[in-house]
């Protein structure tokens, strides 16, 4: 067994809650010469392991070097045969998967009416629970008996599945294509965040729209509109047509309000809806609405018809934490934030297996933020360089851009300013690298280098010089993605002012929310 296949084995063993645990060891144990069996002596010594240690087992199991790949291959298997029949595992879709593959057995069996009768059952729950693709499979098996042993059971039963056969299958072609759009314009803001020029918007709206397929939206279920909210929610996310999120989104979220059942087959979708609405409504700057919407999503997650799975749990500290965080920025709450942090800290560690590195990087660059906004520029710059000193993050170049471009202001605040020239010229060589170097970076950039020759009795007038550039762009559709990321605004406004910025951030969302 390759070491990958090893760390799989492990992490599997060690995600096992003690109720599955106790169920493998039922499940094994049914059997009396399973008992002492190689693989279950294994399980027994990996459970005890806090890590893999090849050594340490070899000594304490019967197995040979020799024979050890071959019984972790046979562990890894009956763990995943144990979980599959662990009623919490037992959702809809392997439910139906189930009886599909009992059905198939009938069939080779010769138990055509048996087989027949059982499948036309589980399309019915196939299609009700919108597992299309399932349901094809279960048509095509139709069609085959069928083939074999007239039934004469339903007049034009040829003609019906035939029918069958053909609407699902231009509906699982639509889903297909829009599922892949999807996906595509993910992977896209994944990696360069939002569009930064007119060209780059363009190019986006000219591949959106010819990789839409053709519907009527009378026509198409419920799995075919998701992924059509979810192509339309991700075009406007890149394009920062905010207004257009807030309605994709809450379309996502009433699709589920309309099919309730749905919820609990779904649960991830369902949880993603509320999170883009947050998302929304953050940069929209709704702080009531907001507000509201994050204690709903928090009441959601107790739920019975939320699962209370792994998975889960790592995406409800996910969406939780990082709305949370954006709740402080939209308050100017950014004071006492150790304990939040903590907290976050200890969920990563907890969930590192579960959450990809991007989504953590965005941690970081929050908490940075959250820290700048306190004064505590240390611990900003600290959580920032561990967003620059990645060298294996290869997404969101927005990300690593702004990462920099926040850092060298707070080692101005800091009174860092020794190697400020030295960090002003590599934050400007990686911008021009990245093709992210725009007005407001430009202005940024000159500013701080100019910084060291200002006499401290006009500098307060340079901070205004640079307000006023800079509130020009406040509103541009592509510049103002910089203020997406560090309210520089705000921060100016509050050196010109000889106040916080958290008061003067404090200040507009009180104004807003008036």
């Amino acid at each position: 067994m390759t070491n990958d296949l090893t760390d799989n084995l492990f992490s599997l063993i060690k995600s096992l809650s003690p109720s599955e645990k106790r169920q493998f060891s039922l499940y094994v144990g049914r059997i009396g010469v399973n008992t002492d069996s190689k693989f279950l002596n294994l399980f027994r010594v990996m459970t005890k392991l806090k890590k893999y240690n090849e050594k340490e087992i070899l000594q304490k199991t019967k197995i040979s070097k020799q024979q050890l790949s071959n019984v972790k291959a046979h562990l890894y298997k009956q763990i995943l045969i144990s979980l599959r029949l662990n009623p919490a595992h037992q959702s809809i879709p392997v439910q139906i998967r189930e009886q599909f593959d009992f059905a198939y057995i009938l069939y080779r069996k010769g138990l055509y009416k048996q087989s027949l009768k059982l499948l036309d059952k589980i399309k019915g729950q196939a299609l009700e629970y919108e597992e299309k693709n399932l349901a094809y499979e279960i048509l095509e098996l139709e069609k085959i008996i069928e083939s074999q042993y007239i039934t004469r059971s339903i007049e034009n039963r040829a003609e019906s599945l035939i029918q069958q056969t053909e609407d699902l299958s231009e509906l699982n072609l639509i889903s297909s294509k829009l599922s892949n759009l999807s996906l595509q314009l993910y992977a896209i803001f994944l990696k360069m965040g939002y569009a930064r020029t007119q060209e780059e918007a363009d190019s986006i709206r000219n591949y959106f729209y010819q990789n839409l397929p053709e519907y009527k939206i009378k026509d198409i279920g419920f799995r075919e509109k998701l992924w059509l909210y979810k192509a339309h929610l991700w075009f406007s996310f890149i394009t920062q047509d905010f207004l257009a999120c807030y309605r994709y989104s809450m379309k996502w979220i009433d699709l589920f309000n309309e099919h309730k059942h749905l919820v609990s087959i779904h649960p991830v979708s369902y949880l993603k809806g509320n999170h883009y609405l947050l998302e929304s409504l953050f940069y929209l700057n709704h702080t009531n609405l907001f507000e509201k919407t994050l204690k709903n999503l928090e009441g959601m997650l107790k739920e019975s018809k939320i699962p209370d799975d792994d998975n889960i749990k790592a995406l409800a500290f996910l969406y939780l934490y990082s709305n949370k965080l954006n709740l402080r920025f939209m308050q100017g709450n950014f004071a006492n934030s150790d304990d939040l942090v903590e907290k976050i800290q200890k969920r990563i560690k907890k969930y590192k297996d579960r959450i990809d590195e991007h989504h953590i990087m965005v941690f970081y660059y929050k908490i940075a933020s959250l820290y700048f906004g306190d004064g505590n520029n240390k611990k900003c710059i600290e959580y920032l360089n561990k967003i620059i000193n990645n060298k294996s993050l290869e997404m969101r170049e927005d990300l690593m851009c702004f990462a920099r471009i926040l850092s060298l202001v707070a080692h101005y605040e800091a009174g860092l300013d020794y190697h400020l020239d030295r960090l002003v010229k590599s934050t400007y060589k990686f911008l021009i690298k990245m093709n992210d170097l725009h007005e407001v970076q430009k202005e940024m950039i000159r500013f701080l280098r100019n910084l060291p020759e200002v006499s401290p009795l006009e500098i307060k007038d340079e901070f205004k010089k640079l307000h006023s550039k800079l509130k020009e762009f406040e509103d541009h559709p592509y510049e103002r993605r910089a203020f997406l990321y560090l309210d520089i605004i705000s921060w100016l406004e509050s050196k010109i002012q000889n106040r916080p910025v958290a008061d003067v951030i404090a200040e507009k969302a009180a104004e807003i929310s008036r």
